[in-house]
């Protein structure tokens, strides 16, 4: 499926979000998952891989992967609801920037555009479910 077939309606945005989790992981993700499907429109997602913390390193390590989704919201507002998703399943902004989290839901690519440095900063679990999602979806970036 390509990214024209899975959002054929012009007011639809293709949104890729990267999705981490060191807080009961497993669980965790899965919740995320099962809301997403639920409430937006889930088109894909990539393999999660467990990777060691970035900068603070006194914690577990982590579970990472990506969401293909579709949404008729705006940038704004569908980061906001991704916000709310967290706070939904427990999310506190902790004193560390990069510490312990039970879900972490960043807007990385939207409509081919990267918007997230965690992908340009060539963060690797960012990157590697990304790119998964990009290839198996044949998505095009916007100046690629």
């Amino acid at each position: 499926m390509n990214s024209s077939e899975a959002i054929p309606q012009r007011d639809r945005h293709l949104v890729i979000v990267s999705v981490g989790s060191n807080i009961d992981p497993e669980t965790n993700l899965r919740k995320a998952r099962h809301i997403l499907d639920n409430e937006v429109e889930l088109l894909g997602e990539a393999t999660v891989i467990q990777t060691e913390p970035d900068g603070y390193q006194q914690q577990p390590d982590f579970l990472n992967g990506a969401y293909l989704l579709g949404t008729t919201l705006d940038y704004e507002d569908f980061n906001q609801y991704l916000k709310q998703v967290e706070k939904r399943l427990g999310r506190v902004k902790g004193p560390i920037k990069s510490g312990p989290r039970c879900i972490d839901l960043d807007i990385i690519i939207w409509d081919g555009n990267v918007v997230h440095s965690d992908y340009t900063d060539n963060k690797h679990y960012v990157i590697q479910p990304v790119d998964e999602l990009i290839r198996n979806h044949s998505i095009r970036l916007c100046g690629q």
